[in-house]
């Protein structure tokens, strides 16, 4: 049986949340998509473990801050006629524990184990209401998260 892996990747030009969600809210709008596609130049050769219920975590100012699944992937020839590949994404975004990340190219795999948990979606007596990026940069840097 195979098992499942994640991708995480820097979301460059987003420094909130919100701005990737507004983001891919515009673009899925203007190209009539049911969900947001991100391409990339390589295709990743564990995509079977990818498509068994991983996801793609988002790091933003050096944090991871979310994770979107990931529903499949696509074949996306370029003007340049190259071949990419577009991992097509739940339109859901969900918020993660911050996790600190050096920058880095690309994507890299994310296992499991190492990583983020969701943030509570109900409310409890303790709120997870997501801390400011800065802050929370912060605390990671002191080992606090």
């Amino acid at each position: 049986m195979t098992g499942t892996i994640n991708l995480v990747k820097l979301c460059v030009g987003a420094e909130r949340v919100e701005d990737l969600e507004t983001w891919q809210a515009a673009r899925m709008a203007q190209g009539g998509q049911a969900n947001p596609r991100h391409v990339t130049r390589m295709w990743p050769k564990r995509d079977e473990e990818l498509l068994a219920g991983g996801s793609l975590y988002w790091v933003f100012k050096g944090l991871v801050l979310a994770r979107q699944r990931i529903v499949r992937l696509e074949e996306v020839i370029g003007d340049d006629g190259i071949r990419r590949c577009g991992i097509v994404l739940d339109p859901q975004v969900v918020r993660t524990e911050s996790q600190p990340r050096r920058a880095f190219q690309g994507w890299r795999y994310l296992t499991p184990a190492d990583a983020p948990r969701d943030l509570s979606t109900t409310r409890t007596d303790t709120d997870d209401t997501p801390l400011p990026n800065d802050l929370a940069a912060a605390l990671a840097d002191i080992g606090i998260r």
